[in-house]
């Protein structure tokens, strides 16, 4: 969330920001709720004063056993007002901070301006897409042949866009999630969480994705609780409302976690196999800094999950997303994108954000260094990386003429030596 003073400071850079991400928010009636509420605010405190003076006076007319009667009635119109006053500017706050919870986060200075993908900037590419004597499958028909992934039992149990994983790709998928976890613990520093999947409505309010994004997710009615669509919401809110002692930054964490999206806007998108999902897994990372490292940290995050891509030999490509692609909480975003031949497209497998202040100030997340006042951290997230398009990317990168599919080396271990998928290890 932006704040207000920032936003009053700086008027024309909002409707710019705004008008560069595509979004349609009225400022104007923003500022002027503000103006009415300081007007309130003003006028309050001076009825207070009248009131504190006038009060002293009944005192002072009771003491001398004087009659203060038209005194107190005429006190107590001057608390009726003050108690009007309060009352409306509590209504302005009110619509003063649902207008503010509903404004994108500022772009950075050095994002591009555009409002499609072919507006992002191309940063580097990693690795080579692979040439094949062959033509390669798409990765339902290797997870078809291989029994690896059952999506029509998976339709019979939950619906469409699920994903039921049997034998070898339970086993893959589980290699994944360990072969990340133990990288980002043991050489990027990283300390592993386990959170709820479940959270309340004002941790996704933290994190920046109600109210605007409440149509994507999963809610439980019953006590007004979300399915997390990422394990952001709830590790980034592990420090909500807390001031951090200085001293303890940065601080790092990488959690496995489900994560749920109804995708609503996702109508007329590819849909087939594992390319969009509503259930799926993923290994997050989440930073919480000091501002003045934030970009620092930025590229770092960017470094950590690209070395998953690496170790497992998938050829990538990352971009910086414009304006109108980047997230609503968003003040700089990287994605990485790697290369599935099968379908013949790059496919987003981590998204690895910069959020500034800006989920700290909706979540309240605050760090002091000694002798100094609290002031919001930075929060950081980037995905290390979401395994279906992994999957897919692993699947149809590694596949082989016979139809069996090599192991990348570094999953070895978590799957018990294993070499190939489809034949006798």
């Amino acid at each position: 969330m932006l704040d207000l003073d920032f936003v009053r400071e700086n008027t024309e850079k909002i409707k710019t920001a705004l008008g560069n991400r595509g979004d349609k928010i009225d400022i104007d009636t923003l500022l002027d709720f503000d103006e009415q509420r300081r007007k309130l605010i003003h006028e309050s405190e001076q009825l207070r004063s009248q009131l504190n003076t006038a009060s002293k006076k009944v005192a002072e007319l009771k003491k001398a056993k004087k009659n203060a009667d038209e005194l107190i009635a005429q006190n107590r119109e001057l608390a009726d007002k003050i108690k009007q006053f309060e009352t409306e500017r509590a209504s302005l706050d009110s619509r003063i901070k649902d207008i503010l919870l509903y404004i994108p986060n500022v772009p950075a200075d050095d994002v591009p301006v555009g409002r499609t993908e072919n507006d992002n900037s191309p940063v580097k590419s990693w690795g080579k897409p692979r040439e094949f004597a062959f033509k390669p499958l798409a990765h339902w028909d290797i997870a078809r042949i291989h029994g690896l992934v059952d999506f029509d039992r998976a339709a019979k149990i939950s619906g469409n866009n699920f994903a039921l994983y049997i034998g070898d790709g339970a086993r893959l998928e589980r290699a994944l999630i360990n072969f990340m976890l133990e990288l980002h613990q043991t050489k990027h520093g990283y300390t592993e969480v386990l959170p709820p999947f479940l959270v309340n409505r004002k941790a996704m309010i933290g994190t920046g994705q109600l109210p605007k994004f409440e149509e994507d997710a999963y809610r439980c009615e019953v006590t007004d609780q979300f399915l997390i669509p990422t394990a952001e919401v709830p590790v980034t809110n592990i420090h909500a409302d807390e001031i951090i002692p200085g001293e303890e930054l940065p601080i790092r964490y990488t959690a496995y976690s489900g994560c749920f999206r109804l995708e609503a806007g996702s109508y007329g998108k590819e849909t087939r196999g594992l390319l969009r999902v509503h259930q799926f897994n993923k290994v997050e990372l989440v930073k919480f800094v000091r501002p003045e490292t934030s970009c620092d940290e930025h590229e770092t995050l960017l470094a950590d999950a690209e070395e998953v891509l690496q170790l497992l030999g998938l050829p990538y490509r990352v971009v910086t997303l414009c304006t109108g692609e980047m997230g609503f909480t968003a003040a700089k975003c990287y994605d990485i994108e790697v290369w599935a031949p099968g379908v013949e497209r790059w496919l987003e497998v981590s998204s690895c954000s910069n959020f500034q202040d800006f989920q700290a100030r909706r979540a309240n997340i605050r760090f002091k260094d000694k002798g100094s006042k609290p002031q919001f951290v930075h929060t950081l997230n980037g995905s290390g990386t979401a395994l279906p398009r992994v999957v897919i990317a692993l699947l149809e990168h590694y596949q082989n003429e016979d139809g069996t599919v090599s192991i990348p080396e570094p999953l070895r271990p978590f799957m018990r030596g294993q070499k190939v998928l489809g034949g006798q290890g």
